[in-house]
């Protein structure tokens, strides 16, 4: 496969990304993938790099391009629990910084600048995200329905909140495929039903689970909460979501 590293023109700036593609003549179906709190680094790139060797072309923004280039802090190769509480700490502040609004603006940039690149197709996209991402992957889709064709996130955060624009009250809006995989501690069981009420009202495919044994992180192998048959399982559901809604050339 091929690899590169890109600049997105966006409304604020210019977004540093990663992307990683079929190394193969033709026109690849487009996958925007949304990062977890800790960002773009090498975990994430290896996750490109997966779903490309299965014939897609994955674009991975770092959301934190406003406070510099991925990584915006300073990273152990493995974050475990004694360096979690002070690299969060140290992300917080972006984190809080990345409103709906600044968010919005971006998205709109990352899909004309993913649908533009010679490489992928002209049918629709996915979105797909982890822990912060899982929520962005689902405000890309309601507000470019006719695009984003599958929706995928995993040990997924604020997906249902109590503000009037909490991603599952945006379900109404989607026409693509949903999955969500979450770890036993993502969500109550009252705000799942929240969620699950929302997308059965909107009546698209969507399914939700819950993988056993997990916590949050599950799929993120530089990290303490990695679980190696949670990430096969999260390979198991993503692949056939991909190939039934995206159309490859």
């Amino acid at each position: 496969m091929l690899t590169r590293t890109l600049q997105i023109p966006t409304a604020d700036g210019r977004a540093d990304a990663f992307a990683a593609y079929p190394d193969r003549e033709g026109r690849h179906p487009g996958v925007l993938l949304y990062q977890d709190a800790f960002g773009l680094r090498p975990e994430l790139e290896g996750r490109a790099r997966e779903l490309a060797g299965h014939g897609y072309y994955v674009l991975v923004p770092n959301l934190y391009y406003r406070h510099g280039p991925a990584p915006v802090v300073e990273l152990p190769e493995h974050i475990g629990e004694e360096f979690r509480p002070a690299v969060i700490g140290r992300l917080l502040p972006f984190i809080e910084a990345y409103t709906t609004e600044r968010f919005l603006r971006d998205a709109d940039a990352y899909l004309r600048f993913l649908t533009a690149q010679p490489e992928v197709g002209a049918g629709p996209v996915a979105a797909i995200g982890y822990c912060m991402g899982a929520p962005l992957a689902m405000r890309t889709a309601a507000a470019y329905p006719g695009q984003v064709a599958a929706v995928a996130g995993f040990h997924p955060g604020f997906l249902v909140t109590d503000a009037p624009d909490s991603p599952h009250r945006l379900a109404s809006r989607l026409t693509a495929e949903v999955h969500f995989g979450l770890s036993e501690n993502d969500m109550s069981t009252e705000a799942l039903g929240e969620l699950n009420e929302a997308l059965d009202a909107a009546g698209i495919g969507h399914t939700t689970e819950i993988y056993p044994g997990t916590v949050h992180g599950f799929t993120m192998s530089d990290t303490d909460a990695f679980d190696p048959a949670a990430l096969q399982r999260h390979w198991d559901r993503l692949l056939p979501l991909l190939d039934r809604a995206l159309a490859k050339s």
